[in-house]
């Protein structure tokens, strides 16, 4: 089991950077997982952008509630609130890791496609249904604590040995836009797929190289911008 546990570790990048806590704009946060925190190249870029630091607890390999492997998004997002609770922007993404994780390991919702399952299965969509609920919580409560805006980024295509995901992908996606579509908070969704190609995605099929973290940041960056 500890061997499986090392493997898939691995295969998610869990464990991640520091929390950066003390910025020149500490009302600027960022959340989420690996995507944003594996190469933290997403965040570099932002502040270059932005001529200015934000505060970050992104950690690589976490879920949007829960998870052993890493803390999660929500509880990320708490740790920022009572550090500082004057929070105004929150850059933020979720939810990939809740149904990766799963899927790397015998796959038990059916939401890796085949020959002989053509469409993800019902206890997929069950899976993201439920992460779309956290979600919409998680946004809530950025509200009520006085969060002003939220950018939500979702996720691009994963190629080559994770293709067979699309399918939960795309409807993730779908589920996560309603997040923002639904929620008190003031959030903007991007949807990133068609724009990061499969030779802009690292050898692990997941995670952005530079490029494709240039990609993201350039996509959340105008939007960024007008809330700065």
């Amino acid at each position: 089991m500890s061997a499986s546990v090392a493997v898939l570790a691995s295969m998610v990048a869990c464990g991640g950077n520091p929390y950066v806590e003390s910025a020149d704009r500490n009302d600027v946060i960022t959340v989420g997982d690996s995507i944003f925190d594996l190469s933290g190249e997403i965040q570099n870029n932002l502040e270059a952008q932005a001529g200015q630091t934000f505060r970050n607890y992104t950690q690589s390999g976490a879920e949007l509630k829960g998870g052993a492997l890493a803390t999660a998004i929500n509880q990320q997002y708490a740790t920022a609130n009572a550090t500082n609770g004057d929070i105004s922007t929150v850059i933020m993404n979720g939810g990939g890791n809740d149904i990766l994780i799963p899927a790397m390991i015998l796959d038990p919702y059916g939401c890796r496609t085949h020959w002989y399952r053509w469409s993800i299965s019902r206890s997929c969509k069950n899976l993201i249904n439920n992460v779309y609920v956290d979600g919409v919580n998680l946004l809530n409560q950025m509200a009520a604590d006085g969060v002003q805006d939220v950018i939500y980024l979702g996720y691009y295509e994963v190629p080559r040995s994770n293709e067979n995901l699309t399918g939960a992908l795309n409807y993730g996606n779908k589920r996560l836009s309603e997040v923002c579509a639904n929620t008190t908070a003031n959030c903007t969704y991007l949807d990133p797929r068609g724009m990061v190609p499969a030779n802009h995605v690292l050898d692990d099929d997941i995670h952005p190289t530079t490029e494709g973290s240039r990609t993201l940041s350039d996509l959340i960056w105008p939007h960024l911008q007008a809330v700065l």
